[in-house]
Protein backbone atom coordinates (compact mmCIF):
# COMPACT_ATOMS: atom_id res chain seq x y z
CA UNK A 1 0.00 0.00 0.00
CA UNK A 2 2.79 2.42 0.76
CA UNK A 3 4.41 1.70 -2.68
CA UNK A 4 0.98 2.73 -4.26
CA UNK A 5 0.11 5.70 -2.32
CA UNK A 6 3.23 7.41 -3.55
CA UNK A 7 2.77 6.33 -6.95
CA UNK A 8 -0.67 8.28 -6.97
CA UNK A 9 0.97 10.71 -5.11
CA UNK A 10 3.37 11.55 -7.94
CA UNK A 11 0.89 11.05 -10.35
CA UNK A 12 -1.11 13.78 -9.09
CA UNK A 13 1.96 16.48 -8.94
CA UNK A 14 2.47 16.20 -12.20
CA UNK A 15 -1.03 16.44 -13.41
CA UNK A 16 -1.08 19.58 -11.10
CA UNK A 17 1.97 21.05 -12.73
CA UNK A 18 0.44 20.96 -16.57
CA UNK A 19 -3.08 21.97 -15.26
CA UNK A 20 -0.65 25.24 -13.77
CA UNK A 21 1.24 25.17 -16.90
CA UNK A 22 -2.28 25.10 -18.86
CA UNK A 23 -3.65 27.71 -17.45
CA UNK A 24 -0.74 30.20 -17.09
CA UNK A 25 -0.70 29.64 -21.24
CA UNK A 26 -4.11 30.55 -20.93
CA UNK A 27 -3.80 33.32 -18.72
CA UNK A 28 -0.35 34.70 -20.78
CA UNK A 29 -3.06 34.19 -24.42
CA UNK A 30 -6.19 36.03 -22.66
CA UNK A 31 -3.62 38.97 -21.49
CA UNK A 32 -1.92 39.05 -25.08
CA UNK A 33 -4.74 39.10 -26.66
CA UNK A 34 -6.28 41.82 -24.88
CA UNK A 35 -3.09 43.69 -25.21
CA UNK A 36 -3.08 43.47 -28.91
CA UNK A 37 -7.16 44.89 -29.19
CA UNK A 38 -6.58 47.50 -27.04
CA UNK A 39 -3.50 48.67 -29.05
CA UNK A 40 -5.51 48.32 -32.28
CA UNK A 41 -8.96 50.23 -31.05
CA UNK A 42 -6.28 53.07 -29.84
CA UNK A 43 -4.68 53.35 -33.06
CA UNK A 44 -7.48 53.07 -34.59
CA UNK A 45 -8.99 55.97 -32.81
CA UNK A 46 -5.75 58.36 -33.26
CA UNK A 47 -5.62 57.41 -36.75
CA UNK A 48 -9.19 58.20 -37.43
CA UNK A 49 -9.16 61.39 -35.52
CA UNK A 50 -5.80 62.71 -37.10
CA UNK A 51 -7.39 61.99 -40.75
CA UNK A 52 -10.73 63.51 -40.11
CA UNK A 53 -9.03 66.53 -38.79
CA UNK A 54 -7.28 67.16 -41.73
CA UNK A 55 -10.05 65.99 -44.18
CA UNK A 56 -12.56 68.83 -42.02
CA UNK A 57 -9.28 71.53 -42.34
CA UNK A 58 -8.65 70.70 -46.05
CA UNK A 59 -12.81 70.70 -46.81
CA UNK A 60 -13.23 74.08 -45.68
CA UNK A 61 -13.97 76.40 -48.39
CA UNK A 62 -12.11 79.93 -48.74
CA UNK A 63 -13.48 83.11 -48.53
CA UNK A 64 -15.01 84.64 -51.67
CA UNK A 65 -12.70 87.25 -53.26
CA UNK A 66 -13.85 90.80 -53.37
CA UNK A 67 -15.76 91.95 -56.39
CA UNK A 68 -13.21 94.82 -58.42
CA UNK A 69 -15.41 96.52 -60.85
CA UNK A 70 -12.85 96.37 -64.44
CA UNK A 71 -13.79 98.63 -67.15
CA UNK A 72 -14.21 97.24 -70.78
CA UNK A 73 -11.04 98.32 -72.78
CA UNK A 74 -11.37 100.81 -75.17
CA UNK A 75 -12.41 99.91 -78.67
CA UNK A 76 -9.75 101.79 -81.63
CA UNK A 77 -12.05 102.44 -84.11
CA UNK A 78 -10.36 100.30 -87.32
CA UNK A 79 -7.20 101.72 -89.86
CA UNK A 80 -8.63 102.22 -93.01
CA UNK A 81 -5.64 100.15 -95.17
CA UNK A 82 -5.31 101.66 -98.72
CA UNK A 83 -4.52 98.61 -101.13
CA UNK A 84 -3.26 100.10 -104.60
CA UNK A 85 -4.77 97.74 -107.70
CA UNK A 86 -2.19 98.25 -109.71
CA UNK A 87 1.98 97.63 -109.19
CA UNK A 88 4.14 100.46 -109.37
CA UNK A 89 6.53 100.41 -112.74
CA UNK A 90 9.79 98.81 -112.17
CA UNK A 91 12.67 100.84 -113.07
CA UNK A 92 15.44 99.25 -114.80
CA UNK A 93 19.09 100.88 -114.63
CA UNK A 94 20.70 100.30 -117.56
CA UNK A 95 24.05 98.48 -117.65
CA UNK A 96 27.44 101.13 -117.88
CA UNK A 97 29.67 99.79 -120.30
CA UNK A 98 33.01 98.10 -119.76
CA UNK A 99 36.07 100.07 -119.03
CA UNK A 100 38.70 100.21 -121.59
CA UNK A 101 41.16 98.23 -120.98
CA UNK A 102 44.60 100.41 -119.54
CA UNK A 103 47.25 100.22 -121.67
CA UNK A 104 50.58 100.64 -119.37
CA UNK A 105 53.44 101.70 -121.51
CA UNK A 106 56.85 99.87 -120.63
CA UNK A 107 58.87 102.10 -119.08
CA UNK A 108 61.37 104.17 -120.81
CA UNK A 109 64.75 102.82 -120.93
CA UNK A 110 67.18 104.00 -118.46
CA UNK A 111 70.10 106.32 -120.70
CA UNK A 112 73.21 104.77 -119.63
CA UNK A 113 75.96 106.95 -117.59
CA UNK A 114 77.67 109.62 -119.04
CA UNK A 115 81.60 108.67 -119.71
CA UNK A 116 84.02 109.84 -116.74
CA UNK A 117 85.20 113.64 -118.22
CA UNK A 118 88.68 113.51 -118.73
CA UNK A 119 91.43 115.14 -117.47
CA UNK A 120 92.00 118.67 -118.55
CA UNK A 121 94.96 119.21 -121.05
CA UNK A 122 97.24 121.68 -120.70
CA UNK A 123 97.59 123.50 -124.48
CA UNK A 124 101.19 124.60 -123.53
CA UNK A 125 104.50 122.86 -121.59
CA UNK A 126 103.62 123.43 -118.04
CA UNK A 127 107.61 123.45 -117.78
CA UNK A 128 107.25 126.90 -118.64
CA UNK A 129 104.49 128.18 -116.28
CA UNK A 130 107.20 128.64 -113.53
CA UNK A 131 111.17 129.30 -114.61
CA UNK A 132 114.22 130.06 -112.54
CA UNK A 133 114.09 133.30 -112.90
CA UNK A 134 110.59 133.77 -110.99
CA UNK A 135 112.04 132.67 -107.76
CA UNK A 136 111.19 134.89 -104.92
CA UNK A 137 114.46 136.71 -104.55
CA UNK A 138 114.40 136.36 -100.84
CA UNK A 139 113.59 132.69 -100.70
CA UNK A 140 116.76 132.88 -103.32
CA UNK A 141 119.12 134.89 -100.51
CA UNK A 142 117.82 132.64 -98.17
CA UNK A 143 118.64 129.67 -99.98
CA UNK A 144 115.10 128.19 -99.27
CA UNK A 145 113.71 125.32 -101.25
CA UNK A 146 110.55 123.08 -101.64
CA UNK A 147 107.98 121.81 -103.50
CA UNK A 148 104.06 123.32 -104.02
CA UNK A 149 101.15 121.04 -105.19
CA UNK A 150 98.42 123.43 -106.86
CA UNK A 151 95.02 122.70 -108.22
CA UNK A 152 93.70 125.01 -111.22
CA UNK A 153 89.80 125.97 -112.29
CA UNK A 154 89.26 126.40 -115.98
CA UNK A 155 86.79 128.43 -117.60
CA UNK A 156 84.94 128.40 -121.30
CA UNK A 157 88.07 129.77 -122.56
CA UNK A 158 90.69 127.60 -121.17
CA UNK A 159 92.28 129.71 -118.91
CA UNK A 160 93.03 129.39 -115.35
CA UNK A 161 90.15 130.76 -113.47
CA UNK A 162 91.11 130.10 -109.70
CA UNK A 163 94.54 128.37 -108.49
CA UNK A 164 94.92 126.93 -104.75
CA UNK A 165 97.37 125.17 -102.91
CA UNK A 166 96.52 121.77 -102.44
CA UNK A 167 100.50 121.03 -100.59
CA UNK A 168 102.83 123.28 -99.38
CA UNK A 169 106.50 123.32 -99.72
CA UNK A 170 106.41 125.17 -96.06
CA UNK A 171 107.46 128.96 -97.41
CA UNK A 172 104.50 131.51 -98.19
CA UNK A 173 106.52 132.80 -100.70
CA UNK A 174 106.81 129.79 -103.17
CA UNK A 175 103.83 129.23 -102.61
CA UNK A 176 102.38 132.40 -103.62
CA UNK A 177 104.55 132.32 -106.97
CA UNK A 178 103.44 129.51 -107.97
CA UNK A 179 99.71 130.47 -108.03
CA UNK A 180 101.00 133.81 -109.63
CA UNK A 181 102.89 132.35 -112.44
CA UNK A 182 100.38 129.31 -113.14
CA UNK A 183 97.47 131.58 -113.48
CA UNK A 184 99.32 133.76 -116.15
CA UNK A 185 100.77 131.26 -118.56
CA UNK A 186 98.79 128.67 -118.47
CA UNK A 187 96.61 127.18 -121.01
CA UNK A 188 94.44 124.60 -121.92
CA UNK A 189 92.16 123.20 -123.77
CA UNK A 190 88.40 124.29 -123.20
CA UNK A 191 86.37 121.69 -121.11
CA UNK A 192 83.24 122.11 -123.48
CA UNK A 193 84.71 119.05 -125.66
CA UNK A 194 84.41 116.51 -123.29
CA UNK A 195 87.29 117.48 -120.87
CA UNK A 196 87.56 118.67 -117.69
CA UNK A 197 87.35 121.78 -116.21
CA UNK A 198 90.12 121.30 -113.09
CA UNK A 199 93.70 120.68 -113.39
CA UNK A 200 96.48 119.62 -110.52
CA UNK A 201 100.40 119.67 -110.96
CA UNK A 202 102.90 120.61 -108.83
CA UNK A 203 106.19 123.14 -108.89
CA UNK A 204 109.23 122.21 -107.55
CA UNK A 205 111.76 125.47 -106.21
CA UNK A 206 115.28 124.53 -106.61
CA UNK A 207 118.04 127.03 -106.28
CA UNK A 208 119.81 127.47 -109.47
CA UNK A 209 123.43 126.44 -110.17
Amino acid sequence: MAYADQSMSGNRIAVLVIVALLHLLLIYGLVTGLAYEATKKVIKRVTTVDIEEEVKKEEEPPPPPEEVFTPPPPVAPPVKIEVATTPPPIQTTPTPPPPAPVVIAPPAPVPPPPPPPKPATPRNNPGTWATPNDYPSRALREEREGTTSFRVTIDDRGRVANCEVTASSGHADLDAATCKNVTRRARFRKPSDGYGNTYSNRVRWVIPD
